[in-house]
């Protein structure tokens, strides 16, 4: 579907307001046109630069959200998502946050290689385990990462105390 045809009026004050860097929002309001529309135009005048945009209101994190993070994320709207009588704003805010976080989960894929490091951590602790059984070494069974500091002080693990 066609808009309405542009004026050699409304393609210089493009020109002029893609020059000077005008935002997209703005370039939109004054010429009264959809922003879909002024980029397209702004490709077939041959208008190098992209129509400015203004910066998205969402903040930026500091760090990175964890994988739990994510997955506690989408598990809390799959929770919602299975309760009865929500509406359907609810409903497609809740559709948006599961593509999210698939969305979240394949970027990060790329980003970590987790098969490889879980690769490299089974590896070490063979070669652990043989060091271990090779010196004759005491050693107590493995604990809970949540309650390694509460045992600091258990002499089991150091190599010098045999019993």
């Amino acid at each position: 579907m066609k808009g309405k045809p542009w004026t050699v009026d409304e393609e210089r004050e493009l020109k002029t307001l893609i020059e000077n860097k005008t935002p997209m929002e703005t370039i939109a309001a004054k010429l009264k046109r959809n922003p879909s529309a002024i980029y397209v135009k702004c490709l077939r005048l041959g208008l190098t630069e992209k129509p400015h945009t203004t910066p998205s209101s969402v903040p930026l994190p500091e760090d990175l959200p964890s994988v739990e993070e994510a997955l506690l994320m989408l598990a809390a709207a799959l929770k919602t998502a299975s309760k009865p009588g929500i509406d359907k704003a609810e409903v497609r805010r809740l559709q948006v946050v599961g593509a999210l976080a698939k969305a979240y989960k394949e970027i990060l894929e790329d980003y970590i290689d987790y098969r490889g490091i879980e690769a490299k951590i089974v590896k070490m602790e063979e070669r652990y385990a043989a060091l271990i059984q090779s010196q004759g070494w005491n050693v107590a069974p493995k604990q809970d990462p949540d309650k390694m500091g509460e045992s600091s002080k258990d002499q089991s693990h150091d190599p010098e105390s045999k019993s």
